[in-house]
């Protein structure tokens, strides 16, 4: 389904081969639904935990522990070291698709209900597919892109479904699905960006540099709002939504994620993660009491529709 210049103009491809063992495909697959589960539930953790700190505080402080953890993980299981030149352009991506991406989510997280939130990142494997094939480094196959047109169009449903939600502090937020949608914007470039390093420098490095680049950005952007929150008085359940959005949303997670992306493929990764989008309804709607409207469940059945379309066999693969 996709293929992807590597380095020094190599076409490499992050989808299964044809000559890869169909239990790998199926392991990743399993990988990236646990990846949607732990995401889909972090939707509603980071909106609890962004109404009891303020957003640039809570991701900053959130993605430099996962910085952290991930720098201590790849320092040991790492392996070779990148080069300063790989090392930089790394960070140079994690700034992006961890930090700037991060500050978008959060805000817009912070302003509208967590499972609309959660719809509108549906938009991801679009643009993903859109910008991989602007810069020429991905194909997508006719089966590929019904589910891609099927996902634009729930998507779509979700905006329909906002319109007919309630209003006041749980309704929707045109400003807050827009910031989501810059971020989404954010992390398709990164993602498409980072894939020919996926080919040749170790995955833990990566995950390292990367959140390290994000935590960069975010501590500068955040600093003031970090200095400003006693963190000594916030109660149990908030620093679990910390750790919860740190070790499990942006470690355990991301290391899943990683395993999609290179066996997969990024576009194919996305949309099969889309399982998400129905998982942060249904916890949204436990947790924060966010009842969905029948057209943002009309989106998230077809936005799941889309992804199911995208599960071509190896045989099937470019």
């Amino acid at each position: 389904m996709t293929s992807l210049a590597g380095a020094e103009g190599a076409v490499v491809t992050p989808g299964p081969r044809n000559n890869e063992a169909r239990p790998g495909v199926l392991l990743a697959e399993v990988a990236v639904t646990v990846m949607a589960l732990v995401w889909g539930v972090n939707y509603s953790v980071i909106k609890y935990g962004t109404g009891m700190v303020p957003p640039l505080a809570y991701n900053g402080v959130r993605v430099t522990l996962g910085a952290v953890a991930l720098i201590v993980v790849a320092l040991i299981w790492g392996g070779a070291a990148p080069s300063r030149r790989d090392a930089l352009t790394i960070l140079a991506l994690g700034a992006l698709g961890n930090g700037v991406y991060q500050i978008f989510f959060a805000e817009g997280i912070s302003r509208t209900r967590a499972g609309e939130a959660a719809l509108v990142v549906g938009a991801s494997p679009a643009l993903m597919a859109l910008i991989g094939r602007l810069r020429r480094v991905e194909r997508v196959s006719a089966r590929g892109i019904t589910g891609i047109a099927l996902s634009i169009f729930g998507v779509g449903l979700v905006v329909l479904g906002r319109a007919t939600s309630a209003s006041g502090p749980q309704g929707g937020s045109l400003t807050g699905d827009l910031l989501v949608l810059c971020g989404s914007v954010c992390w398709a470039v990164y993602t498409i960006l980072l894939i020919p390093y996926t080919k040749r420098l170790s995955g833990w490095y990566i995950l390292a540099l990367s959140m390290a680049g994000g935590s960069l950005v975010l501590l500068v952007a955040g600093g003031p709002a970090i200095l400003a929150v006693r963190w000594t008085a916030l109660a149990p359940r908030v620093w679990l939504a910390l750790f919860y959005g740190s070790f499990g949303a942006l470690v355990f997670a991301y290391v899943l994620w990683y395993r999609g992306v290179k066996v997969l493929g990024p576009t194919r990764t996305a949309l099969f993660a889309n399982l998400q989008t129905l998982i942060a309804l249904l916890v949204a709607w436990a947790m924060l009491h966010e009842r969905p409207t029948a057209w943002q469940v009309a989106g998230a059945v077809t936005i799941l529709s889309g992804a199911f379309l995208t599960r071509e066999p190896a045989s099937e693969q470019a």
